[in-house]
């Protein structure tokens, strides 16, 4: 029998509070206090004495009693941490109110944007106060992004269209985001780049030499995140027929093909039209002026670029065009179609809450 002065207070300890007291228990690794407390009161409710708990968990009597007092005073609540006053505030609402008003409606002398700093010297408080305020209000003035809207007078009717394809493609027909890559560059450094290393990033020096340049011509499938492509040296509409011969052979016959494209001239020569002309199961759908986000192989591109591309060295063009096949044939290994969500009036509704922000009266 355990050996102990006995408490004044009988601690008991319901069938449920004991099942919430083994779960928090072993909780270790992830509460590791929350679980201490709980192993004191199941032994403490299972009749050891407050001097074997202490040694056998490695902890002070008067741990044991402050956590058996506040069991028995307030239940499973009374084991949790309370909430920290922590140290007084310092910075006042119209402090608050001078930084976020100085960042967004003025602009330092000697710069095109606030820095925590000059807006630490221009209002009088340290610049991490500066930060925790830009912090809570989301306010970040060195970072910028570029936008154009397109001026197509067809932009809704093109949006409607081609994520009408999207998100509902007809039935026995192919839809194919068509697009190239031009002027893809065969890029080696001037000197041996240093390789990754344990405590070291890859070092490579900051000027190339160039070794000529290729396009590359490819068509997504937006069913199966399937891409057919090819390079060539040139980007004219002759290497654009020639592309599309070949789409003309790996279609099945008996699909009906939609072709997404942008409105480069490429695509809309006498060469082309002729073609389109000949081959009635392809149709044609023109991306909005300067909408290219629309088109899904632009997204392909850019996996392309991140993955192969843009650290990639290459001694010559040949070398170049056989990354570019490489990683074709590998992406297709696995291939997956990007998840279109919205809808044609979500993109236009957005679109025109971004039109209504950016507009200034007058202009």
């Amino acid at each position: 029998m355990p050996r102990g002065r006995p408490h004044k207070t009988v601690l008991v300890v319901s069938v449920e509070d004991r099942a919430q007291l083994l779960r928090w228990s072993k909780r270790s690794k992830s509460s590791h206090g929350l679980a201490q407390r709980a192993s004191i009161i199941l032994r403490c409710a299972d009749g050891d004495p407050s001097s074997k708990v202490a040694r056998d968990l490695r902890i002070t009597n008067p741990t044991v009693w402050k956590w058996r007092r506040r069991f028995i005073a307030r239940g499973l609540a009374g084991l949790l941490d309370e909430p920290r006053v922590g140290a007084p505030r310092r910075i006042s609402d119209e402090q608050v109110e001078e930084v976020v008003t100085a960042t967004l409606e003025t602009m330092p002398k000697d710069a095109t944007h606030w820095s925590t700093r000059s807006m630490a010297a221009k209002t009088g408080i340290s610049h991490a106060s500066v930060h925790r305020v830009w912090q809570a209000f989301g306010l970040q003035p060195h970072r910028v992004e570029t936008f154009k809207l397109s001026n197509d007078p067809q932009f809704i009717e093109k949006v409607r269209d081609i994520v009408g394809l999207y998100l509902n493609p007809p039935d026995r027909a192919l839809v194919l985001c068509v697009d190239e890559k031009s002027q893809i560059q065969a890029l080696d450094r001037t000197q041996p780049i240093l390789p990754l290393a344990p405590g070291m990033a890859e070092r490579r020096t900051h000027d190339y030499r160039r070794h000529g340049t290729t396009s590359l011509f490819a068509a997504l499938d937006v069913a199966t995140g399937k891409v057919i492509g090819e390079t060539h040296r040139r980007h004219r509409s002759t290497e654009f027929k020639i592309f599309l011969d070949r789409l003309q052979t790996e279609v099945p016959k008996e699909l009906d093909v939609h072709l997404i494209l942008d409105n480069y001239g490429t695509h809309k020569t006498p060469l082309i039209k002729r073609w389109l002309l000949r081959h009635p199961r392809f149709q044609v759908h023109f991306t909005p002026t300067y909408s290219s986000w629309i088109n899904q192989v632009e997204r392909w591109f850019s996996l392309l670029t991140e993955k192969q591309l843009r650290r990639g060295t290459h001694k010559s063009t040949r070398q170049l065009e056989d990354a570019v096949r490489l990683y074709l044939a590998t992406s297709n290994e696995s291939a997956k179609p990007f998840a279109w969500s919205k809808t044609a009036d979500d993109i236009l509704a957005s679109i025109a809450r971004f039109c209504q922000r950016t507009s200034v009266p007058g202009h």
